[in-house]
């Protein structure tokens, strides 16, 4: 396939993910929305009046980085997930696309790609709706340090979930995973508290989350603070997108999880 057809390829799958989510904004986008409104009612303003500082700035602050980061994660793994799920089972367009010559990479960015556009633009929602919760006092320390986590982070869950649609049985095998191993990690992963606060051992169960460290990364951006090392933040990031995209090329190319 020449350099032609492969963007047309990829523009097609992109372009029906973007239609398709913009077609049912109230579903796509909405919830999300309403659940950070919740999260700045009750942890910013009803908690944060007692809670005061964390790390040197208003509680409310120190939250507002979190809450985006967790939009960012939840949209753009459900969205590749649930996208690839329903081609493989409802619409059936999956084997069209396997039996055309679109190489595997084509694919994968194709279905991840439409997970970057949803969680980044729920981010920049859930973003805009903090303004008027902190006082339109939200800084930006980095804002390339914040481009740059924000698309990667949302790149590494759509891949993420595309690893899940590709082997889902059933729509519950969609659900299970974000119910028990991807919101555990993301209430876990320091939205709501610094690391140095929690005891030693607890800590030390904190390190070995990864979504710690992208959290952690995104608050750097907006405040210039972090718990730990930007660098080591950055590095696991990529450690973990380039793991996830030899998982999918392989599970794409080989038609693991995808014959019927």
């Amino acid at each position: 396939m020449n350099s032609s057809g492969l963007w047309i390829s990829f523009y097609t799958m992109i372009r029906k993910d973007v239609v398709r989510m913009f077609r049912i904004w109230v579903q796509t986008f909405l919830p999300s929305v309403i659940t950070s409104v919740l999260y700045f009612l009750v942890f910013g303003t009803v908690l944060g009046s007692r809670i005061g500082q964390m790390q040197g700035v208003d509680y409310m602050t120190f939250v507002v980085p979190g809450l985006v980061m967790m939009a960012i994660v939840t949209t753009s793994y459900a969205n590749s997930s649930f996208t690839f799920f329903a081609s493989k089972f409802f619409a059936r367009s999956i084997d069209e696309i396997l039996v055309s010559p679109t190489p595997p990479w084509v694919m994968i960015a194709g279905f991840v790609g439409g997970g970057i556009v949803r969680g980044v633009l729920v981010g920049a929602l859930v973003l805009i709706v903090s303004l008027f919760f902190t006082g339109l006092h939200i800084s930006f320390h980095n804002a390339l340090i914040i481009f740059v986590f924000a698309i990667l982070t949302a790149m590494l869950f759509a891949l993420a979930g595309l690893v899940n649609g590709i082997y889902a049985k059933s729509i519950d095998g969609i659900n299970i995973v974000p119910t028990f191993v991807l919101t555990p990690l993301v209430y876990l992963g320091g939205i709501f508290y610094s690391v140095h606060s929690l005891p030693s051992w607890w800590q030390t169960i904190t390190y070995a989350n990864p979504l710690f460290y992208l959290i952690n990364g995104f608050r750097y951006g907006f405040l210039g603070i972090s718990d730990v090392s930007i660098w080591y933040c950055v590095a696991i990031l990529l450690a973990l997108i380039t793991i996830l995209v030899a998982l999918n090329w392989y599970f794409i190319r080989t038609g693991l999880g995808l014959r019927q």
